[in-house]
């Protein structure tokens, strides 16, 4: 039997198909009111201005920790902010709703292309930085920054990839300051 090698464009229209496999099987299960109100409810928790309470959260647990989540969270995002800027406008993948005929996301997202999900890459990168300093807070961060990424999707705006990928460089970024603090 001949094996042809996995090419690069083979292997970007396999994983685009299963994106759009998965994408499709999550909208066919949503089409529940609650469902979608609950969806930007958490991701509207993972909009960048809320980042700026998990520093002062931390003050009721440690003055230390607060400290340290103030410059672990201002680093990384030094760090991460521009590299989810630089794949998003230089990758430039379309939106569900412009690459899907007849669907319309639930809510208008917040710029133009879909890799890599910014809120939840943001919403990794501060669940490694709390789990982190305060170990009790593991699953209820890493749970809620799960819940970003699927609520992205539940409401129309990534596709999962844009998620998975979001996720890998929140915590990446995340991990290194973290390590370099």
């Amino acid at each position: 039997m001949d094996k042809q090698p996995l090419s690069k464009s083979r292997l970007l229209n396999f994983i685009h198909t299963g994106d759009l496999i998965t994408f499709h099987w999550c909208m066919c299960r949503k089409r529940q009111q609650q469902l979608t109100d609950l969806s930007k409810v958490i991701s509207h928790s993972a909009d960048g201005f809320y980042y700026v309470l998990i520093p002062l959260a931390l003050l009721l647990v440690d003055t230390t920790s607060a400290q340290l989540a103030f410059i672990a969270l201002g680093a990384a995002f030094c760090i991460e902010r521009p590299l989810y800027a630089l794949l998003k406008k230089g990758l430039k993948r379309n939106r569900p709703a412009d690459i899907l005929k007849d669907f319309h996301s639930f809510i208008t997202p917040s710029d133009q292309f879909s890799f890599p999900s910014g809120h939840t890459s943001g919403a990794f990168l501060s669940a490694t930085v709390v789990a982190t300093l305060v170990p009790a807070l593991f699953w209820p961060a890493y749970i809620w920054a799960c819940l970003v990424g699927a609520s992205r999707i539940l409401l129309g705006v990534h596709f999962p990839t844009d998620t998975l990928a979001g996720a890998l460089i929140g915590t990446s970024v995340a991990t290194l300051c973290m390590e370099l603090i």
